[in-house]
């Protein structure tokens, strides 16, 4: 079964410290924890106060939080995580996919990516039938990503590479209809892997 913690510090990597960029669709985000998606997290009255006390290195000071990024874990293992019921994900690859694209692109769009490519790939339902492809990571996505691991020889590959083209088409879309979002091109695509 996957790991948290693995999981987590992949996901770490591509998230960045404190920035309050006007053109990003989150607004005010630490550590990958926009403002605008999770106004209710522990963290913002911390750091709205270390922006009041030290208004000259209130980033340095943010990014060194110890406390903060606890609570930026604490609040991706409950927001992000747990949702996808990573603990009972058979693959850690497959599990760092859906938390890490859940965390950038919001967990049921990552959910139907795992559903998609799962029906996808089922060789016209003569592997297993097609699943609901409802966002939600229930028993039956579990059963079903059980059954084409089996069938694949636990490789996960041909899965990840169409949830990854899933993806990446999503982050294509937002460029084109907005281009004041192709400044993120190269972030997002880091979350990318087409090899």
């Amino acid at each position: 079964m996957a790991d948290f913690e693995i999981a987590y510090g992949e996901t770490e990597i591509r998230e960045g410290g404190y920035v309050h960029d006007p053109v990003d669709k989150g607004g005010e985000t630490h550590r990958g924890v926009a403002r605008k998606f999770n106004g209710d997290w522990a963290g913002w009255p911390i750091i709205d106060q270390i922006k009041k006390d030290h208004p000259v290195d209130f980033k340095q000071r943010i990014n060194d939080s110890e406390e903060l990024a606890e609570l930026a874990k604490e609040l991706f293992r409950e927001r992000y995580w747990n949702p996808i019921r990573g603990d009972e994900i058979p693959d850690q690859h497959v599990a760092n996919k859906v938390f890490d694209t859940g965390v950038n692109q919001g967990v049921a769009r990552s959910v139907k990516y795992l559903q998609e490519g799962l029906n996808l790939l089922n060789r016209d339902q003569k592997n297993y039938a097609d699943i609901q492809v409802d966002g939600k990571l229930g028993d039956a996505t579990l059963a079903t990503l059980k059954k084409f691991l089996r069938l694949e020889d636990d490789q996960p590959d041909y899965l990840l590479k169409v949830m990854n083209l899933l993806q990446a088409s999503f982050y294509v879309d937002i460029m084109r209809r907005d281009t004041t979002q192709q400044r993120f091109a190269r972030g997002w695509l880091n979350r990318v892997d087409l090899q």
